[in-house]
């Protein structure tokens, strides 16, 4: 019921924003029409002397903002013929200045309709990539699984920084294997495309050795080789790895990451540390010993928050960085995902603004262990 009552708040969420840019796209679409009637009307009442019949004009400029060809083309002759009867009325029809009205008009029109035949073009292109987004999406940043073993919840929240883009340098993944449950967050260095085929290497590389490698450690040292015949110069990749075999712990390797955010059944939360922080991924060749994995507690009923540095590093217009240990109440909601969505609402709140930085963030709920039940 929590899973679905999740789905519903998101298909609500997303139904309120259809909404809300179709009744834009309607104003817009009767924007001309209204000026145009507007300017008639003064112009009618007031008479020859109010010079307003240029600004007829607007209507086909204003068309092209929101109108295809053809509407375009019916509001310039709807402004052309509303210049002709204004100037019948005002006996003022083929005088220079309304000659002078009508070829601005005409021009107008036809700069309009070449403005609409340009915009529309360049919508069918961002449709073409988003589409190619969405398909990266879903390659790249698959959904993970509600649940990862038994009675741990997942959660996952991502927002790009880059326009029009839900995929960016930031990663994570969470997968199943015979070693037990494996994890990985992680933030490429740099942005944009490149980030993104950075960020496709980490995970395919991760997909694979998590079902090969025994040890956590092997499934770095994996990824380290693939990042070494990928990258070049001094690019890296900060991430973190966990692996849950049961228990009431989780094993941790962080390279360079900043450290998960530990919430326990008690209320208390805390920054879990690593005692030896391994290098990036990608800087292998300085690294003089292999990396140490620490345990992190994992009791029933607490919860792992790991993340990116977008989130702490996110700053709202004075400068304020996101006091995430001062947001950690958030995630105490009944349904894990319903929690991280408040805590990513609450991240674009502070900011009040489009992130400068990729946000992905990943919540592991150890669900409290029901008491078994007396046989019958």
């Amino acid at each position: 019921m929590a899973s679905l009552g999740s789905t519903k708040t998101r298909a609500f969420l997303r139904l309120l924003t259809s909404v809300g840019g179709s009744r834009t796209q309607d104003i817009l679409k009767l924007l001309p029409f209204i000026v145009m009637g507007v300017v008639a009307l003064i112009d009618f009442g007031s008479g020859p002397t109010s010079g307003l019949l240029p600004l007829l004009a607007l209507g086909p400029a204003f068309a092209s903002v929101a109108c295809g060809l053809a509407r375009t083309t019916v509001v310039g002759v709807i402004a052309l013929a509303l210049c002709v009867a204004l100037g019948l009325y005002n006996d003022i029809l083929w005088t220079p200045r309304t000659n002078i009205t009508m070829a601005a008009i005409l021009g107008v029109t036809v700069a309009s309709v070449l403005a609409s035949a340009g915009r529309l073009r360049h919508e069918r292109q961002l449709a073409d990539v988003r589409s190619v987004a969405e398909a990266a999406q879903r390659v790249l940043l698959r959904p993970v699984p509600r649940r990862a073993g038994p009675g741990i919840g997942v959660a996952v929240s991502y927002t790009s920084a880059t326009a029009e883009a839900r995929i960016g340098g930031d990663l994570y993944e969470v997968v199943t294997t015979p070693h037990g449950v494996r994890i990985i967050v992680g933030d490429v260095q740099g942005k944009g495309l490149e980030a993104v085929e950075t960020a496709a290497v980490v995970l395919g590389a991760f997909r694979e050795a998590a079902h090969d490698e025994a040890k956590l450690q092997g499934v770095v040292a994996r990824l380290e080789n693939a990042l070494t015949r990928e990258l070049s110069g001094e690019q890296f990749v900060t991430g973190i790895l966990a692996e849950i075999t049961g228990g009431t712990s989780i094993t941790v390797i962080n390279c360079g990451h900043p450290s998960p955010m530990v919430l326990g059944v008690d209320g208390r939360h805390w920054f879990a540390d690593p005692p030896d922080e391994a290098l990036p991924l990608g800087m292998g060749s300085l690294k003089a010993s292999e990396p140490t994995p620490h345990q992190i507690p994992f009791e029933p009923g607490d919860q792992v928050l790991f993340y990116t540095d977008g989130v702490i590093e996110a700053r709202d217009g004075a400068g304020r960085f996101y006091p995430l240990p001062a947001r950690a109440h958030l995630l105490n909601g009944a349904d894990p995902q319903l929690a991280l969505d408040a805590l990513r609402a609450d991240l674009l709140r502070h900011v009040g603004r489009p992130l400068g930085d990729d946000a992905a963030m990943l919540l592991l709920r150890h669900r409290a262990a029901r008491p078994a039940s007396s046989a019958a």
